[in-house]
């Protein structure tokens, strides 16, 4: 039986407003939530693997990829998350409502950056597809996952000086091109601040 999720990112691929950006130059996709590879242990996407994004966001994203290109030709951007439909985001919640894990988890009520193409969940590869260390796994749930942690971190040695630049180098490409780091998570970037998004877009369901 095909999600309601699935059927939304199937859906979502015919629709217009959205950009597939799997086959952007310099791109390797790696839906964690099309694979059990991911702190819910869970395919929610039932194995869908193409990274969507709003077009305006794809704009920007593609910004990066040139950046990429001219900056650090050696690396690929590795994207985790990309559009993740409001029924996804609703799944999500249940998994994760009344556990430890429910702070990082936007509320359906309100709704995720996600939900609108806005967000990418992102990180850095070797062309190989071997992943940059940034000092945690993607959907890390502790304080070293946090750019704003990041200088006391690195004082307490928790992050060595190589992690921190690895994040420096996606954040600048990402800052860059226009996008805005959310500062819990390293590889959170939305292309426009939320409330923008929710008061003029809608919201894939």
């Amino acid at each position: 039986m095909v999600s309601s999720a699935r059927s939304a990112l199937d859906s979502a691929l015919k629709n217009p407003a959205y950009v597939d950006v799997s086959d952007f130059p310099l791109v390797i996709v790696d839906l964690r939530y099309g694979s059990k590879q991911n702190i819910l242990n869970k395919d929610v996407y039932q194995g869908f693997q193409r990274a969507l994004l709003h077009r305006e966001a794809a704009q920007k994203f593609h910004t990066a990829t040139s950046l990429l290109k001219k900056r650090h030709p050696q690396f690929r951007f590795l994207v985790f998350d990309a559009l993740r439909p409001q029924a996804a985001q609703i799944e999500f919640w249940e998994l994760v409502k009344g556990t430890p894990q429910q702070p990082f988890f936007a509320d359906p009520a309100n709704g995720s950056i996600h939900s609108y193409g806005f967000a990418l969940d992102i990180g850095l590869a070797h062309a190989s597809g071997e992943e940059l260390d940034m000092g945690t796994p993607f959907d890390d749930l502790t304080e070293l996952a946090g750019p704003m942690h990041e200088e006391r971190m690195l004082r307490e040695g928790k992050l060595n000086q190589e992690q921190v630049e690895n994040r420096l180098v996606l954040r600048s490409l990402m800052i860059d091109s226009g996008f805005i780091q959310l500062p819990h998570e390293w590889w959170h970037y939305d292309a426009l601040p939320a409330t923008e998004v929710r008061g003029r877009y809608p919201r894939c369901e």
